[in-house]
């Protein structure tokens, strides 16, 4: 059987900078979803006076976090490529690294804050090259899930203040 031949893609987009994008996004992909299991990890096994606080925020934030992933991957996909989907392709793409063992719940929130943040970073670091390729789209998914880390990294932080 003759392996299909590919559908040529004229969004606008050279192929070079798509590839660049939807690389960037890849990494995107993985921080997310590490930071999604992170996130669930820590609402499974929180314990401590902050129970029920920590185990409905964490919850609130990793159902948001799951949906944000959909719409990372359905980015790559609309760029055409392959979205990374599984474990070993998101060890080698994420910058965020898994947490050994059952932190207490002051040291979950200090990881959160610290894979929020980095995720932040993750997608800040694309928005050079998706302005200069003038995509739009992926320039609005980027600012979208800037806006959910930091906001998500600053209340997690306020946890931490006296």
């Amino acid at each position: 059987m003759m392996a299909a031949k590919p559908i040529k893609i004229d969004i606008g987009l050279t192929e070079k900078s798509r590839a660049k994008i939807a690389a960037g996004l890849s990494g995107l992909l993985a921080d997310s979803y590490t930071l999604y299991l992170m996130t669930h990890n820590f609402h499974w096994n929180v314990k401590g006076p902050m129970f029920n606080s920590l185990h409905q925020m964490f919850m609130t934030q990793y159902s948001e976090q799951w949906a944000a992933l959909d719409q990372i991957a359905e980015r790559i996909r609309a760029l055409g490529y392959p979205a990374p989907g599984t474990y070993a392709q998101f060890a080698k793409l994420a910058t965020i690294k898994e947490v050994e063992g059952v932190p207490v719940a002051l040291d979950m929130v200090r990881h959160l804050v610290a894979a929020q943040e980095a995720t932040a970073r993750t997608a800040r670091k694309l928005l050079p090259v998706v302005d200069e390729a003038d995509d739009q789209p992926t320039a609005d998914l980027l600012t979208q899930r800037l806006d959910v880390h930091e906001k998500t990294a600053w209340m997690l932080r306020s946890l931490l203040e006296e």
